[in-house]
């Protein structure tokens, strides 16, 4: 009598057949996304704190300091992530997590403020480049209609990372040695993991004919040459330093002007985080609904009203409506903006788009030190007005970049992916000359051959017909 095996339940089944589709890459980032987070938010968090209490510096310093770090990356961002399409993606990410183990362990035993702050440089420059190579990696693994579900996925387990990374911090010591020691453990073993993965290979090859430092300033310029892409830097730009920093100048306007401002400030950060944990599917399927664009758009308005709600607000209800507008924003904003980036790059450049993209992260600097001072100068209107304005004018810069063309390649011909278009749930960019009816085919997989025909042809792409 053979037995019979039980048969799982419904859902079960359902669910072992939804993992067995997505790529194991997918999950391994997606994860790996959430764990770097994690260990990022227990140690990071405080390091103002340690370099207050160990050695004695003032707010000026403090913030010189922890913002060096990632003012590096956004520099040399572009460059690394031209290399990641040469070198292959998987050998630069394991690089980038191997130093930042030895960055963190370096922030742990460090004795002296000269060791401190360039271990803290170099761990932030890590972390900057991290990003956008992940994001890359994961665009290279899965089909481009699921890329804006595995882009939310992402943003989601960043931050379960952030809303439990400082409660571990606390709960095991703030800046404390073991605890950078364990965060370096960590890194360390995604590096090991990720080597035992197997990947498709990412690198760009090529002919040979010109050195490796003259193809990663080609490829450099070519991702700074796409005026759609400055337009996505200049406008990413604006959001974050909106959104990316917004405890650093919310927060001294709650303690100064509100009756019990902190205990304010303390219930807007937990609802921050429900409504980013609770809200982030119906905003992936908004995005897939209405596209990319529209949809960063909507969020950008959302943030506009926000600013506006917290300038009239005067008490928790108000600010805590006012945050939740806020974050509904900032929860479209984002997966919104790296599919934009995304769909206007190609397999073989999109380590430098993305590379060139993390310049974005300036505005978590210069956000909170404009609004900061125009805080301290102007007082918490002009500082809201400010941030709503930088709102409503990233959108237009998002919108600006869309309707641009293409960059020519030097033979006069547009690039393929001028023959793809803003469409959801992968949105694309198209172009047409003016008083001429948009392109209505949507390249897919069949790009390589739709760029063939373009480049055998002097005809625009979308007047080739179907790809």
């Amino acid at each position: 009598m053979t037995a019979v095996a039980p048969k799982l339940p419904k859902r079960r089944v359902e669910f072992v057949n939804m993992a067995k589709g997505i790529p194991h890459g997918v999950l391994f980032l997606v994860a790996g996304a959430g764990i770097v987070t994690l260990a990022r938010a227990m140690t990071f968090s405080f390091l103002a704190i340690k370099l207050q209490q160990a050695f004695g510096l003032g707010p000026a310093m403090i913030g010189f300091l922890l913002g060096l770090g990632p003012l590096i990356g956004a520099l040399v961002g572009p460059f690394v992530g031209s290399l990641s399409d040469r070198t292959g993606r998987k050998a630069a990410l394991t690089f980038v997590l191997i130093t930042l183990a030895l960055a963190t362990v370096a922030l742990g035993l460090a004795e002296t403020i000269f060791v401190f702050c360039l271990a803290q440089c170099v761990a932030a420059v890590a972390i900057s480049i991290y990003g956008p190579i992940s994001r890359a990696l994961m665009s290279d693994l899965c089909d481009e209609p699921a890329r804006l579900k595995y882009f939310s996925w992402r943003y989601m387990a960043s931050n379960i990372g952030w809303a439990i990374g400082p409660l571990l911090g606390i709960a095991a010591g703030v800046v404390s040695t073991p605890l950078f020691l364990t965060a370096a453990a960590v890194y360390a073993t995604l590096a090991l993991f990720l080597q035992l993965l197997h990947l498709p290979s990412s690198v760009c090859t090529d002919d040979g004919s010109s050195s490796k430092a003259a193809q990663l300033l080609a490829s450099v310029t070519a991702a700074v040459r796409d005026r759609r892409l400055l337009y996505f830097i200049a406008g990413g730009t604006l959001l974050i330093a909106v959104h990316g920093q917004w405890s650093a100048t919310l927060a001294p306007y709650l303690a100064d002007n509100v009756a019990g401002g902190v205990e304010i400030f303390a219930y807007l950060v937990s609802i921050n985080g429900v409504v980013v944990l609770s809200c982030n599917p119906f905003a992936r399927r908004f995005i897939e609904r209405r596209g990319a664009l529209s949809a960063l758009v909507t969020g950008c308005i959302l943030l506009l009203i926000s600013q506006v709600g917290f300038l009239v607000s005067t008490g928790l209800l108000g600010f805590a409506t006012s945050m939740v507008i806020f974050t509904a924003g900032e929860i479209l904003v984002v997966p919104s903006e790296y599919m934009l980036v995304d769909g206007i790059s190609s397999a073989q450049s999109r380590g430098s788009y993305f590379g060139a993209h993390s310049i974005s992260s300036i505005g978590s600097f210069f956000g909170p030190t404009l609004g900061g001072a125009t805080l301290g100068m102007l007082g918490g209107p002009a500082m809201f007005l400010l941030f709503a304005g930088f709102a409503a004018a990233g959108a237009l810069f998002f919108a600006a970049g869309a309707r641009t063309p293409p960059p020519k390649s030097r033979t006069g011909k547009c690039v393929a992916s001028e023959c793809e278009k803003f469409v959801s749930p992968a949105p694309r960019v198209a172009w047409s000359p003016p008083k001429s009816p948009a392109p209505a085919v949507q390249c897919t997989n069949e790009r390589v051959s739709c760029l063939h025909r373009s480049l055998q042809s002097d005809a625009r792409p979308e007047a080739l017909g179907p790809c």
